[in-house]
């Protein structure tokens, strides 16, 4: 009798109305998801100021011509950062190539963080005067002509512990535990660095941006990740950190 039970079952379950119900079931709730600023993972608005503990030779000044060091570049990369021409860049109006998305955290700048509406965060910057828009409801290219700060597409991503760094762990998460994912696509060619190492237009730069304290003082981690073919034999990974100011007092937007 068993194997003409377990048979009845399987037809039981296979059964359109079976079918339907596992299907109504499965029915997420009605009406639209929360929107991105209502469900923030991180307090990021504020004023945030650069923090150059590493690299200060590449950051703080300009490198000098050629000088593409710990920038895993190719053949054509190397050429490009070779030829490089201040005076030209200025000439076509190109002077913002170092300020594009793929390299303006990475510059001594200060940060200005706020939601430009609940679906979308906006970073200016002091250095160079550029805005980023963090898109949560997707792309936003129409096409057109790709621009110095290009198309970023925002998450929240979850991490999946307790709370802090580890292993996932069998208690309560933390609310607020997680990182902010952004990815930038049509991008306008810009430079990582200063002194002309190129990424191109087909780059792709993923960012985690994370928020931790230490002796109750809030410090903003950046992750920043490129992936370019073109002028690239790998990825190109750096972070940068930023603190966060009481107020916009030291605030000061140089073109």
């Amino acid at each position: 009798m068993l194997p003409l039970v377990f048979c009845a079952l399987v037809v039981l379950a296979s059964s359109p109305a079976a079918l339907a119900q596992g299907r109504a079931g499965s029915q997420p709730p009605f009406g639209p998801p929360p929107a991105a600023k209502a469900v923030a993972l991180l307090d990021l608005p504020g004023y945030w100021v650069s923090i150059i503990d590493d690299e200060w030779r590449w950051r703080m000044i300009t490198p000098a011509k050629g000088d593409v060091s710990f920038v895993p570049v190719n053949g054509e990369g190397r050429r490009v950062t070779n030829n490089w021409d201040p005076a030209k860049d200025q000439a076509d109006g190109n002077a913002c190539r170092a300020f594009g998305a793929a390299g303006i955290m990475h510059l001594p700048t200060r940060l200005h963080i706020t939601w430009a509406d609940d679906k979308t965060l906006e970073i200016d910057t002091d250095a160079g005067m550029q805005t980023r828009l963090l898109h949560f409801d997707g792309s936003k290219w129409t096409g057109g002509e790709p621009d110095w700060q290009g198309d970023s597409v925002a998450s929240w991503e979850k991490q999946q512990q307790s709370s802090g760094f580890g292993f996932p762990g069998p208690g309560p998460q933390a609310p607020n535990s997680g990182s902010l994912k952004v990815v930038t696509t049509h991008m306008r060619p810009g430079y990582l660095r200063k002194n002309g190492v190129p990424y191109s237009a087909n780059a792709v730069l993923t960012e985690f941006f994370d928020r931790i304290e230490l002796d109750g003082v809030p410090y903003l981690i950046v992750t920043s990740i490129v992936d370019d073919p073109q002028y690239l034999n790998g990825r190109f990974i750096t972070t940068e950190q930023f603190k966060l100011e009481p107020d916009a007092s030291k605030w000061n937007p140089t073109p």
